[in-house]
């Protein structure tokens, strides 16, 4: 079953609406991770016959890839070093 592409892009646009309902960018990584990992297995890619044959080859590959995309967002979405963050106005107070 994890060797079928399209279960694992619709696993991805089940976390990308899980990201939507749960804010703070915690299943966003994974999401990219199910769909670029569906879309290798879909596209046939040069050398993704390995991928296709042992469906852990794919769970490894969907680790890889969301480690890499919730670093990447993290670095380019997240505080940077040093910064705090700061809180102007409380919506309990008026």
């Amino acid at each position: 079953m994890l060797s079928v592409w399209w279960v694992w892009v619709a696993a991805g646009l089940a976390l990308a609406i899980v990201e939507v309902v749960v804010p703070g960018y915690i299943f966003v990584g994974f999401a990219i991770g199910a769909v670029a990992t569906g879309a290798a297995i879909g596209l046939g890619l040069p050398g993704s016959g390995w991928l296709v044959a042992n469906p852990m080859n794919a769970l490894l590959v969907f680790a890889v890839l969301s480690l890499a995309s919730w670093l990447i967002l993290r670095r380019s979405l997240g505080l940077r070093r040093g910064q705090s963050r700061r809180i102007h106005h409380d919506i309990n107070q008026d």
